[in-house]
């Protein structure tokens, strides 16, 4: 219930000062108890989608309220009509945030850490000519840097937006062979740059590498 209702106010079903549907209509709509209609309404409110107003009913807030880092919210934003703006703005996030994570990973990071990234990047190479397997590896080369970086609130941020855009297609895409051997000589360089500790060389990397893999991957409507 709830999920179906964020998914309507975020698509404008239910607009910005509009009122949701009486609690006694709810309970008819979702075939549940006015208990169930309350503890919902509860959430949304905890989300700051709506707010309760004595008279009116529960009111849709102005998006600028509502919490964008709820799962809910940011799964109903990235299947949206203007989901691919959203991921542009993710992909722009991912710059800021793991480009200073890894200049951070190539001063921060332990001999251990370093030998476990080697490990990785044999293994992504061992993968580029499936496209599927190295998506999932990709994902943990990433995650290996961010831990490196010992930067554990920008990965929190990182991991909590990307895992709800990951469901997308519009996100994940379909790369091909092509594509995953450019990604894998972007990896290559910032690998080569922590590797080596220079911070400011792991640091652009990172920019290129998020900025040229979104790039390639991302749709692009007409007059967008």
């Amino acid at each position: 219930m709830v999920e179906d209702l964020v998914n309507m106010i975020v698509a404008g079903s239910y607009p910005v000062g509009t009122a949701l549907p009486p609690e006694n209509m709810l309970c008819e709509m979702y075939g549940v108890s006015r208990t169930v209609v309350r503890e919902a309404t509860t959430a949304m409110i905890e989300k700051g989608l709506v707010v309760t107003q004595q008279g009116r009913g529960t009111i849709v807030r102005e998006d600028t309220a509502w919490n964008m880092l709820d799962p809910v919210i940011l799964s109903a934003l990235f299947k949206g009509e203007d989901g691919l703006r959203y991921l542009d703005n993710l992909s722009k996030v991912r710059v800021l945030l793991e480009s200073e994570m890894a200049a951070e990973a190539a001063e921060e990071g332990t001999e251990e850490q370093r030998a476990e990234l080697a490990e990785q990047i044999d293994r992504l190479e061992g993968l580029v000519e499936t496209p599927a397997a190295y998506g999932h590896e990709d994902l943990r080369f990433h995650d290996i840097i961010m831990r490196m970086s010992g930067n554990r609130l920008s990965k929190a941020i990182i991991d909590g937006i990307q895992s709800e855009a990951l469901r997308t297609h519009a996100y994940s895409g379909k790369p091909s062979i092509d594509h995953v051997k450019a990604t894998q000589a972007s990896h290559r360089k910032v690998y080569d740059a922590i590797m080596a500790r220079d911070a400011d060389a792991a640091g652009d990397a990172m920019r290129e590498h998020i900025s040229g893999s979104w790039d390639r991957r991302r749709a692009r409507p007409k007059g967008y």
